[in-house]
Parts: C-alpha cells; sequence; structure tokens
C-alpha cells in the first residue's frame, strides 16, 4: 500500500513538472478574488498543508476553473492534489497546480508532510501541522506572442531558474470544530519578496462547525474564512455547505467581501467518487465586463 501511494505521487509530480503549465502561489490563483472553491468545503487540504491525511485512505481530487470566458487571454487553472493517512499520526500529500494567463504559464508543485497530535484520550480533539516543500516554474509561452519572437527579454524571462518555496499549516478539530490557519509562499514572506507580485496570498485563516442533523438533511456546516492578500484589503469569505441523504448531495454558497459570491452543488456515489460545480460572480469592478468564474471538482476516495 505505502509502495503504490508512493508510485501515485512521484507518478504524478514527475507528468506535471514536465508539462509546461502554472501555479502562482500556494494552492491558491493569482487572480485574487478567485481561489479554488473547493478549498472551502471539498479538499480543504488545497489551502492548507496541515489538511494532508485527516482522514483515513488515499483522496485525490481534480479541479478545473475557467475565469472571464467572454476574453481573449482569460486565466484558466487546473489543480490535482492527492492525500494518504500515512500512519496513525502523519500524513503525506502532493499538491500540483497549474494557471496560465495571457502568455504566462505558471507551476507549483509541493509535497506535504503532515502530523496529527491528539489532545485527548478519545482522539476528538487533535492538533494538526503540516508543511510543504514546493517548486515553482515560471514561463511565457512563446507560441502566444504576437509580436517580435526574437525579444531578448522573452528568452531572458524563460532562461531563469525555478525556485523553491514553502507553505506552513496548522489546525485545531474537536468534534464537529475546525479552526485552521496558514502561510502560503512562506519563504518569500519571510524574506519579504517581490517575486511572486503584490498580489500573492499572505495568509489564510477559517472557523467552521459542521451540525450532524438527520438522514434527509444529513449535515450544515458554516464556515468563516479569512483571506490576506498583499497589497489588497483583507477579503473575509462567509457561508455554509449542505448535505443531503447521507453524503448523496451537497449544496453551497459563500459571500466574499471583494463584492462577489459562490455557489456550487455536488453528488457523490457511495462515498467513493463525486463530482461539483461552482458559480462564482465576478468581483464588483468587473461584473459589467465578465461572466464570472466556473469551476469543475472530481474527488476519489481509495483505501477507506
Amino acid at each position: 500500500m505505502k509502495a503504490f501511494v508512493k508510485y501515485i505521487l512521484l507518478l504524478g509530480a514527475f507528468a506535471l513538472s514536465s508539462h509546461q503549465a502554472g501555479a502562482q502561489s500556494a494552492g491558491n490563483p493569482a487572480m485574487l478574488n478567485e481561489p479554488l472553491a473547493a478549498q472551502y468545503f471539498l479538499d480543504q487540504y488545497m489551502a492548507n498543508a496541515a489538511m494532508a491525511g485527516i482522514d483515513t485512505g488515499l483522496h485525490v481530487y481534480l479541479a478545473w476553473q475557467r475565469q472571464w470566458t467572454n476574453l481573449p487571454g482569460s486565466p484558466e487553472a487546473k489543480a490535482l492534489t492527492a492525500d494518504y493517512k500515512l500512519f496513525e499520526r502523519v500524513g503525506i500529500g502532493m499538491n500540483i497546480y497549474n494557471d496560465k494567463a495571457g502568455l504566462l504559464n505558471n507551476t507549483k508543485v509541493a509535497f506535504t508532510y503532515a502530523y496529527h497530535l491528539p489532545l485527548s484520550q478519545s482522539g476528538n480533539s487533535v492538533l494538526h501541522f503540516g508543511i510543504s516543500a514546493a517548486f515553482i516554474n515560471r514561463r511565457l509561452d512563446t507560441k502566444e506572442v504576437d509580436g517580435d519572437i526574437t525579444d531578448p527579454s522573452i528568452y531572458a524571462f524563460n532562461r531563469r531558474d525555478n525556485y523553491f518555496e514553502a507553505d506552513y499549516g496548522m489546525a485545531y478539530t474537536y468534534k464537529g470544530l475546525t479552526v485552521q490557519g496558514a502561510i502560503p509562499n512562506l519563504v518569500s514572506f519571510i524574506r519579504n519578496s517581490g517575486d511572486l507580485g503584490i498580489d500573492r496570498p499572505q495568509y489564510f485563516a477559517a472557523a467552521g462547525y459542521k451540525f450532524e442533523t438527520g438522514e434527509q438533511l444529513t449535515s450544515i456546516e458554516p464556515k468563516v474564512t479569512l483571506r490576506g492578500i498583499k497589497g489588497y484589503s483583507d477579503i473575509v469569505d462567509a457561508g455554509a455547505n449542505f448535505v443531503f441523504f447521507r453524503n448523496l448531495l451537497n449544496v453551497f454558497g459563500l459571500y466574499h467581501t471583494s463584492k462577489s459570491f459562490s455557489a456550487g452543488a455536488g453528488i457523490n456515489y457511495r462515498s467513493i467518487a463525486g463530482f461539483q460545480f461552482t458559480y462564482s460572480s465576478q468581483t464588483g469592478g468587473l461584473s459589467n465586463y465578465t461572466n464570472g468564474t466556473f469551476e469543475l471538482n472530481l474527488v476519489v476516495h481509495l483505501f477507506q
């Protein structure tokens, strides 16, 4: 089993790192108002390394997001994450994120180690820690250049070395309560580096509580998050996820203080596989020009 999981993680890393696509931050696109909606309820490991291996089994998530579909060169993001509970207290994960906006391709490949420390004999109270080591590749797509392809600045940009990053996260869980915080791009944060631009995520915090209710309406999980973005005001996201018929269906909604909202719905098959669709409206200043953001998510749970 361990050998199989390691093979899957290494194979995914090789496949994505050999393909030129990209990530501008740790699990979040640089389009600061439009992180992947899967990070709120479906795949919390996407935003916080401490959530890797928090549940038994192997969990694989695929996400595709397209913004501003009626504009040429509109941003497109893709993500693949996999996390696995390796031992009783140890989780591992792989997080690959890529996005393309116009000519710019960014790729981020991260490998995660998480430790889950029980604070009580019952195991209901647990403190979680996670650290990810990441490699980032940023390149211009020369095939899309509309101009002088021999411009030396293009090749100078593409000759830059890949660089190393790290992401750190913590979380506390007690029954239905989850409180968490994360610092993506930790190396740049400590060095106060400007390489990732003014719109890079600086921190992420969230608190939620999952209420178990019954069979038809199985659970309700309200949640509030705070996202810090360099050069911009903090963004608060508030909403809830509703699960029906013992995890067969779910719907969720979120309001963002960037004057936009996200809404989505999903279906699950016997807690083995699931599909989720999300729509996010555009922020206030751009809502007259674009039709918002569309996101599709697939999830597979194995060896539970």
